[in-house]
């Protein structure tokens, strides 16, 4: 089951906040509701939000500090933020958007342009997080390439080694040393199957390991 959008709705006024979210809750946004910038604050903390649509004018912390403080936290800065305000000057506009908001909402608020302008927010979100997904499989990629390069020559030449070794003792006729060296090459073909798997990973995949780690999956 696909997961709601996770809206935090900042508005002090009682009526207007419980109209709003009813109407956000009604178009299967999941909503959380704050009556000031400081309660918004504690209830991020523990509730990842994708939309701020908060009033610009709020007791205790505004809308405009709010915004400051949030787009400030490399934890937070992503957040899509809707301002609401019946400021419609040009110098609050730009006073908003030097403060981070991502756009503006003039009061009296048209709900289908409220909609419309969450609808672009998440948009906004579900792209970013593609660009930080694949991002990160490149980084892989590149890492695993690196590994793999390197791991390669002291491969080569442990190969080397042991060819020179088996040449060395051929005369000698033990049993355990046979042994011993079909335990090596079944090792040594592991590892140089794993360092090839590392130089042409292309798309990452990932199993789990241990609990809340995670570890890239190649071909067995």
């Amino acid at each position: 089951m696909e997961e709601k959008p996770k809206i935090l709705l900042v508005e002090e006024d009682i009526e207007t906040r419980k109209l709003l979210k009813k109407l956000l809750i009604k178009n299967n946004l999941n909503v959380s509701d704050a009556v000031n910038g400081e309660q918004a604050l504690k209830k991020l903390k523990n509730n990842p939000i994708q939309i701020i649509v908060s009033n610009w004018t709020l007791p205790i912390l505004d809308g405009l500090e709010l915004c400051k403080i949030i787009k400030s936290d490399e934890k937070y800065k992503t957040i899509y933020f809707i301002m609401l305000t019946a400021r419609a000057s040009l110098k609050d506009r730009v006073t908003g958007l030097d403060a981070g908001a991502d756009d503006f909402i003039i009061k009296p608020i048209d709900h289908q342009e409220l909609l419309a302008r969450i609808r672009t927010g998440i948009r906004i979100q579900n792209l970013q997080n593609e660009v930080k997904t694949m991002e990160r499989a490149q980084a892989l990629i590149y890492m695993a390439c690196t590994i793999g390069h390197k791991l390669n020559n002291p491969l080569n030449s442990l190969v080397l080694t042991v060819h020179n070794l088996k040449d060395e003792l051929k005369e000698i006729h033990k049993p355990e040393i046979q042994d011993d060296f079909r335990i090596i090459d079944k090792s040594i073909e592991r590892m140089d199957k794993f360092v090839k798997d590392l130089i042409e990973l292309e798309k990452p995949q990932y199993m789990d390991y241990l609990p809340g780690v995670s570890m890239i999956k190649l071909n067995e």
